[in-house]
């Protein structure tokens, strides 16, 4: 505040204040004006405090959730709602929460010591205040990609979607169990109809090489919980996993260089001549039937037809903190939108950005559109190793 204004009235200075924040708007600064009237942090400062809250959460263990609204304003009279908007959250939100821009009409609150269930309460109680707008919403609980999307510099804001706060439990619930329905009816007509041809590849395989028709392995499903997952066996029994560890190692940690297997004009990050597969592993894995065991999994509730694929223990030991979501909130799956949106030409960054996307978005219909993209897949293998 200069010298003049310090010895002004308070009315007068209260009429000044109004009169700069009137221009402000008037010269499209939306940010600058509720800025300097709320006390909101510029972006800079507040992915600072981002950080620090994110080291005190990585030692804590304490829980830490960041909400976004996005105020776009789409006429000259929305900015003053804009403006009563923030006014409200000032009114709703703790002394703890830090406020603050990350974009010019991206308004970001973070709440520090708040799990998911916290973060949709305040949102809650954001939504029950009277004649306030719903602005498009985006909540994030760490580890989520969204901390790292943030704090990555050059990264572009995640897209924002309508609010959708908690679809009715109810409603909810329903959608699950029957999403888990349809993983029962066509696992298990799917069983019968492929028999005959399961029963063919069993007898393949035990004619192929020496060991065991079904291959075993430990995998993480949903929240992090063992089991045991089904294959055909497609490699010589007895291998060393050794050349498996190595390829995850340099693909989670974004090493593509050494593990890019393409022409040069199209990459493929895969395996391509691997020495522990047989020849009947090789045409098995093509065409993908080697997952058919699978079914089994979805019929005991492991797994579901669509979901994320799930990862194996040593895996997660790379894993960044914001990778874990694609494990903790929903079952995995044999096929999801990894699978039909470039498979191996995918980097691992890229294919955990698709499974949540598929967590943010799903619905029944986009598991069907994802059934049906992948039996294309099938019949018109491209990225199969």
């Amino acid at each position: 505040m200069d010298t003049e204004t310090a010895y002004m009235e308070p009315e007068t200075r209260l009429i000044r204040k109004r009169s700069v924040l009137r221009r402000l708007i008037k010269d499209n600064t939306l940010e600058d004006a509720i800025s300097a009237e709320n006390g909101i942090l510029p972006k800079g400062h507040f992915v600072n405090f981002l950080r620090r809250e994110k080291r005190i959460a990585d030692r804590s263990k304490a829980s830490l959730s960041i909400v976004m609204f996005s105020v776009r304003p789409n006429n000259p009279g929305d900015q003053r709602k804009v403006w009563h908007f923030v006014k409200y959250l000032n009114k709703v939100t703790r002394e703890t929460d830090i406020k603050g821009w990350l974009d010019g009409d991206v308004l970001a609150i973070l709440l520090p010591h708040t799990d998911k269930m916290g973060a949709n309460i305040y949102l809650q109680k954001i939504l029950q205040g009277n004649g306030h707008p719903t602005w498009p919403t985006i909540t994030g609980t760490y580890p989520d990609y969204i901390f790292q999307q943030l704090l990555n510099d050059g990264e572009r804001l995640p897209d924002f979607f309508p609010l959708d706060l908690e679809r009715d439990p109810n409603v909810l619930r329903s959608q699950q169990s029957l999403k888990r329905a349809i993983d029962v009816l066509g696992s298990l007509l799917a069983l019968i109809l492929l028999s005959p041809l399961m029963l063919m590849i069993a007898l393949a395989v035990k004619a192929s090489s020496p060991g065991p028709i079904i291959f075993k392995q430990t995998r993480l499903g949903m929240k992090g919980v063992r089991f045991s997952f089904y294959k055909f066996r497609s490699m010589y029994s007895n291998v060393d996993d050794q050349i498996h560890r190595q390829y995850v190692s340099n693909l989670i940690e974004g090493h593509l260089d050494k593990i890019d297997q393409g022409d040069g004009k199209r990459p493929f990050f895969k395996i391509k001549s691997d020495s522990r597969v047989t020849k009947l592993g090789k045409m098995l894995r093509k065409l993908s039937m080697d997952e058919l065991p699978q079914l089994f999994n979805v019929l005991k509730g492991e797994m579901s037809l669509v979901g994320p694929r799930p990862p194996i223990p040593y895996e997660i030991e790379k894993y960044e903190p914001w990778h874990l979501r694609r494990i903790l909130e929903v079952k995995p799956g044999m096929t999801g939108l990894w699978q039909v949106n470039g498979r191996s030409r995918t980097s691992f960054e890229e294919m955990v950005r698709l499974d949540l996307r598929y967590i943010r978005n799903w619905s029944l219909w986009l598991d069907l559109k994802i059934l049906l993209k992948t039996v294309r897949e099938v019949l018109h293998p491209k990225g199969a190793a």
